[in-house]
Parts: C-alpha cells; sequence; structure tokens
C-alpha cells in the first residue's frame, strides 16, 4: 500500500524552480531516505508533503486523501530541522502541550508520555526545563513530540543534525524500532552514512530526483562503491 504519492510536483519561488516534475511514492512499513546536498529541495519536498507549501502543479496523496488535508495531518508526525520546542517548560509540559494540540485524553497523554519518554531514553529528565537540556536532548524530545499521538507517518527533516555519532547511532536504533511497529518512515539527510540505514532511497539533486532504489540497486546502476560518488 502506498502511504504517501507525489505525481508531478512542480513548485517555484519566483521564477526559480525548486521542485522540477517530482514524483514519489512511499510504501507502508519502510523507510525512505531524502539524500541530497544542501540547497537540493528535500525540505521543500517534505513541506509540500505535509500540505504546508502550495505547489504549483502536480498532486500529493497521504494515506490516500489528497492533500491539503486537516484529517491526514493527525496521522503525520513532523520534526522540523530546528527543534521548536518551549524552552521555559519542562520536557514533560512540552510533551502535554504537543498532545493537547491532538485532543489526546488525560490517560492517553500519560502513556504517550510515559512511552515517547522510554523511547528516546529521556524519562529522566522531563522535569528538567528544555532551557537547560543539551542540543542532543532536545533533538531527542523533539522525536517523542512527533511521535506524541501514535502517527502513521513520520517526517524527519535532518533529525540527526548537528548531534554526535553515539547519539545518531541511538537515534537510527529508535527508528528501526518503530518500523517494526509498522510506522513509515521519511528522512531527509545529506550525511551519507545515514544512506546505509534506509530501505530505499531517493536521490534529489537541484530539484529533481535522479534516481530511486535500494542502496545496493543504486550502487549497482550507477557503478559505484558508495553513494557519495553518485553526486560526484
Amino acid at each position: 500500500m502506498d502511504i504517501v504519492k507525489v505525481s508531478n510536483v512542480v513548485k517555484k519561488y519566483s521564477k526559480v524552480t525548486v521542485l522540477n516534475n517530482i514524483n514519489l511514492e512511499v510504501k507502508e512499513g519502510e523507510i525512505i531516505g531524502l539524500i541530497g546536498p544542501s540547497g537540493s529541495g528535500k525540505t521543500t519536498l517534505v513541506k509540500s508533503i505535509m500540505g504546508m507549501e502550495k505547489i504549483d502543479s502536480g498532486m500529493v496523496e497521504v494515506l490516500g486523501e489528497k492533500i491539503p488535508n486537516l484529517k491526514v495531518l493527525n496521522n503525520i508526525g513532523y520534526m522540523a530541522q530546528s527543534d521548536a520546542l518551549y524552552e521555559e517548560l519542562t520536557g514533560k509540559e512540552n510533551l502535554e502541550f504537543f498532545a493537547k494540540l491532538f485532543r489526546l485524553s488525560k490517560s492517553e497523554i500519560r502513556e504517550r508520555i510515559e512511552y515517547t519518554a522510554k523511547l528516546v531514553n529521556l524519562e529522566e529528565n522531563l522535569s528538567k526545563r528544555v532551557g537547560n537540556y543539551s542540543g542532543g536532548m532536545k533533538r531527542r524530545l523533539s522525536l517523542a513530540a512527533c511521535l506524541i499521538q501514535d502517527p502513521k507517518l513520520l517526517i524527519l527533516d535532518e533529525p540527526t543534525v548537528g548531534i554526535d555519532p553515539k547519539l545518531r547511532f541511538s537515534i537510527w536504533k529508535e527508528l528501526k524500532a518503530l518500523k517494526q511497529q509498522g510506522k513509515t518512515i521519511i528522512v531527509t539527510t545529506h550525511v551519507i552514512d545515514e544512506a546505509e540505514k534506509c530501505d530505499k532511497l531517493a536521490l534529489i539533486r537541484d530539484g529533481q530526483i535522479i534516481a530511486t532504489g535500494s542502496v545496493a540497486e543504486l550502487k549497482e546502476k550507477f557503478k559505484v562503491n558508495t553513494v557519495e560518488e553518485i553526486f560526484m
């Protein structure tokens, strides 16, 4: 089943074409990596999938519904490049705030906070003000926040940007666990070694998808030893 279907999408800012006839299908329960250099169109593409960017032509469908669609947004967990957290609140208060946006009951809020905090290993830090969190802790809290309503689709824009390799490994371990639960995950990154952890890649350059497939398929297709060489 296609969780996401992007058909012939074009997006322009004034006269600059940022997305040029993009086609992409994301299957249920897979991790797909949108790989490409900064400025290649990755963030614009994920925002278009969510309906945060108005496309000029083409169509986006998520969970069988045409986007934009407020009902579908309840089933999407979005983690932006920069942490959208309230620094004066505690970690728990942040998660409570986001849970209430989705109108979860008190018991659901308690269960989801307990579950997400455990998943990202922040159980012992929930009572601390977020302003006192390290950068890595903020990234993990952002991941917990985007999971709070138990969405079917996760869209993570550079989820490991600016964090150390140990924490990056930890976040990918969490993503694999979520995949095992049937979640569908779209990850943008320009960190090539993260490509190896995805089921499928879509390589983006200058607003175009130049190739899609598994790491093995792409290496075979382009006759290279690493994904990085495809962009050279």
